[in-house]
């Protein structure tokens, strides 16, 4: 009995080791800021971001999009929220957007507005849109809100 016992316990041991193992390797390869940095948006970054119209902005976590690398119809559409207007889809555009994909940094309701980007050969709204805040930044998503970039204005 002695001996099943001292089995039982080395491979309770050896399975213990594997776990933690396992774990460590998994957290190793989540890179250098997963135990102590917060993720996700609207979460402070502590690295710096890499400037130019790559990188990343510190605020939203979001990669940069340049202003010039926007397709036309969006930049037309910055030019008209700079102007106050008029806007296509009166009913829909200057609206809040309440950010509940959660993909933008974490506001008050009211602080996003939601404007559309003209899609040529579209028979609706199509997906395309530029978000602002309150504060003056600015989002683009071609995706309808599953994914989004900051507009790096003026580039």
């Amino acid at each position: 009995m002695k001996t099943l016992g001292s089995r039982q316990v080395l491979l309770g041991v050896l399975a213990v080791a594997v776990v933690v193992l396992a774990w460590v390797v998994v957290r190793a390869g989540q890179g250098p800021t997963a135990t102590s940095t917060p993720s996700g948006p609207g979460a402070a970054a502590t690295a710096p971001s890499t400037p130019g119209p790559s990188g990343t902005d510190p605020v939203s976590g979001l990669p940069w999009v340049a202003e010039s690398a926007l397709p036309r119809q969006a930049r037309d559409t910055l030019a008209l929220i700079r102007a106050g207007g008029p806007f296509p889809y009166p009913r829909n555009d200057n609206q809040t957007f309440t950010n509940r994909e959660r993909l933008l940094p974490q506001e008050a309701r009211g602080y996003y507005r939601e404007f559309t980007v003209v899609t040529p050969g579209s028979a609706d709204r199509g997906a395309r849109r530029i978000i602002t805040g309150s504060s003056g930044e600015k989002y683009w998503t071609d995706d309808h809100y599953a994914s989004f970039s900051r507009i790096r204005e003026g580039t």
